[in-house]
C-alpha cells in the first residue's frame, strides 16, 4: 500500500499508511493456502551457489534468479514462474500452468532469454528443485549460453528476491481478484504484463 501511494505522487510513511488503515478498518490481503514447490529430493545433478547472495549488479542482464509460486482459484492450483533481473528487480520472464512441470521453468526461461538476450556466461539462479535439475532445463541453459547457479539444501534465503517477489504475488490481486483459471492462463499476458496489475518491488520502492 506504501508504495503503490508514493508511485500516484503523494507523500507517505510506512507507519502513517499502518495507522490510517487501522483507523478505517482496512485491513492487508494475508496468505492462504501454502502449496510445496520445491521438489529437491532427487539425484539429478546441482550446480554450486555461485551468486552466493551477492543480490546487487551494476548492469542488467548480467545475474537472472528464478523461483516458483502456486495461485488457488475456484478451479484447483495454478502454478506461476518468474525470473527477475537482478539489476532492478524487473520480471523480465514468466510462464503459468495447471502443472508444475519442467515446461514451466523453460517456457519462463525461454521469456527472458528472448526478451534481454543476455551475453553468454550471464548467471540464472534457482533453488535446486527437479525442474530447474532436469536435464531438459539444464539443455536449454546451455543451449542459451547461461551459468546456472543453485541455493544450498533448505536456504530460502539464497535466492530472496525471487521468493520475496513470488510471495507477494500469492498474496495480491492475483489470489484476490481471479478464481477462473482461464483468466489466469497465458492469454492473460497479452500486453506484456502480468495478471493483476502493475506490481512494485519493496526493494526499489519502500526505502527509495
Amino acid at each position: 500500500m506504501t508504495i503503490e501511494i508514493r508511485a500516484r505522487g503523494f507523500p507517505a510513511g510506512k507507519e502513517r499508511v499502518e495507522r490510517l488503515m487501522r483507523e478505517n478498518n482496512i485491513r492487508a490481503r494475508h496468505k492462504r493456502r501454502y502449496k510445496v514447490t520445491t521438489d529437491s529430493k532427487h539425484k539429478l545433478p546441482i550446480a554450486p551457489n555461485l551468486l552466493d547472495r551477492n543480490f546487487t549488479t551494476d548492469a542488467p542482464n548480467q545475474v537472472f534468479t528464478s523461483d516458483i509460486t502456486y495461485i488457488w482459484t475456484d478451479e484447483g492450483w495454478l502454478y506461476l514462474a518468474i525470473v527477475l533481473d537482478l539489476f532492478n528487480r524487473e520480471v523480465v520472464g514468466w510462464s503459468i500452468k495447471a502443472n508444475m512441470t519442467t515446461d514451466l521453468v523453460i517456457d519462463a526461461l525461454t521469456m527472458a532469454w528472448f526478451r534481454r538476450k543476455p551475453a553468454p556466461g550471464a548467471l540464472y539462479h534457482s533453488d535446486r528443485g527437479s525442474q530447474y535439475a532436469s536435464h531438459a532445463f539444464q539443455a536449454k541453459l546451455a543451449e542459451y549460453g547461461m551459468t546456472c547457479s543453485m541455493s544450498r539444501k533448505g536456504n530460502c534465503w539464497d535466492k530472496a528476491c525471487a521468493s520475496h517477489y513470488t510471495s507477494l504475488r500469492r498474496s495480491d490481486t492475483i489470489s484476490g481478484t481471479r478464481r477462473r483459471q482461464d483468466s489466469l492462463m497465458p492469454c492473460a499476458f497479452r500486453g506484456g504484463s502480468l495478471p493483476g496489475g502493475s506490481y512494485k518491488h519493496s526493494f526499489l520502492s519502500l526505502y527509495a
